[in-house]
């Protein structure tokens, strides 16, 4: 990263590298200007008639005369949207990777049919936006101030004139409230809420949470600890603003976490460590960032990484910093964590 990128990254910027968002925006914000995109997919596949009333979790009322077509979302609301039947005419944020692939962010979408404004941080073609038409643009919010994420604040202003945005957040709550909110959002759009997937996916994210608990009551003793790679530093986050984290503490999951004075410097997020420092926390079992940003596990070279208790194990799995909203999606990091709480073995 330059440094004259670097010095444009705002506290939005590094707000929760390996905790929730920030290192993901900081390194993204490192890549070249992205100018090309898809074709335009469809609008929303179940919209109703008359006019279109929602409030968001900044308190802001929007309305419109009829239900909204032309969507343009972050692209994990807009994956959280199409597992409910809404499609999208629009995306910014992580989309596809650089090798032309799905990014984890985008989940099931056909991203060959979305129009993608923006692939990194600090990219959002605001031209291409107003080519769409836009009729709402739909974000989440990583902080109190209601900071629509990933809209450059440079440009914030002109995007705004375009088209009503809604924010939800996925600042300290649990997991369970985001999910409410974007399901409330997809019924507005016209979602059928009562087909079998729909219903099917939130019964097994039931089952998977109560799994969870018990995994954590009857276990303990076993530790976990979230973590996120870069080049030069390791993230280990704090549990008290991640709506993931928060969930799994809810549920009893015994978190290996820096003191409240360490994470007092990130805003409560994250403390960074450097890699000769990797081992000041052990724990059972680490989850670590999947965002493309960062590094996986696999590719982590450093003999200091190698030595953890954890890792010499094989008790590694991938975290989920910024879920996808949708139940569906959510089953999954919620099994695994289960799993790995049930198999684990005491190393620390």
């Amino acid at each position: 990263m330059s440094n004259v990128r670097a010095a444009h990254l705002t506290r939005r910027g590094i707000l929760a590298a390996g905790g929730a968002l920030g290192l993901g925006a900081a390194l993204a914000a490192c890549g070249d200007d992205d100018t090309k995109s898809g074709s335009s997919g469809k609008g929303t596949t179940a919209a109703k008639s008359g006019p279109w009333t929602f409030k968001d979790d900044r308190g802001t009322t929007v309305k419109l005369d009829k239900v909204p077509a032309n969507i343009v979302a972050f692209v994990g609301v807009a994956a959280a949207l199409y597992d409910y039947g809404v499609s999208v005419k629009g995306v910014f944020g992580p989309t596809r990777t650089k090798a032309g692939k799905a990014d984890v962010q985008a989940g099931d979408m056909d991203i060959s049919k979305l129009t993608v404004l923006g692939n990194e941080w600090g990219q959002f073609n605001v031209e291409k936006y107003a080519a769409l038409a836009p009729d709402v643009l739909i974000t989440t919010m990583f902080d109190g101030a209601g900071t629509l994420w990933y809209v450059p604040d440079e440009s914030k202003d002109k995007i705004a004139k375009l088209a009503p945005s809604v924010g939800v957040s996925a600042y300290d709550r649990q997991l369970t409230v985001p999910l409410q909110r974007v399901w409330a959002l997809a019924e507005s759009l016209g979602a059928d809420m009562t087909a079998s997937k729909v219903t099917d996916a939130k019964r097994r994210f039931e089952e998977a949470s109560a799994r969870l608990r018990a995994a954590a009551k009857a276990h303990p003793g076993i530790t976990v600890m979230a973590g996120s790679a870069a080049q030069d530093l390791f993230y280990v986050s704090g549990s008290g603003l991640s709506v993931d984290l928060e969930y799994f503490k809810a549920l009893g999951v015994n978190f290996v976490e820096p003191s409240a004075s360490v994470l007092k410097a990130s805003g409560g997020w994250y403390e960074s460590l450097s890699w000769e420092n990797v081992d000041k926390y052990r724990a059972d079992i680490i989850m670590m960032d999947d965002r493309t940003a960062t590094i996986q596990p696999a590719d982590i070279t450093q003999a200091t990484w190698k030595k953890l208790p954890a890792v010499k194990a094989g008790q590694v799995i991938a975290r989920s910093p910024e879920p996808i909203f949708s139940y569906d999606k959510c089953v999954a990091m919620v099994d695994d964590l289960a799993k790995a709480i049930e198999t684990a073995k005491k190393v620390s």
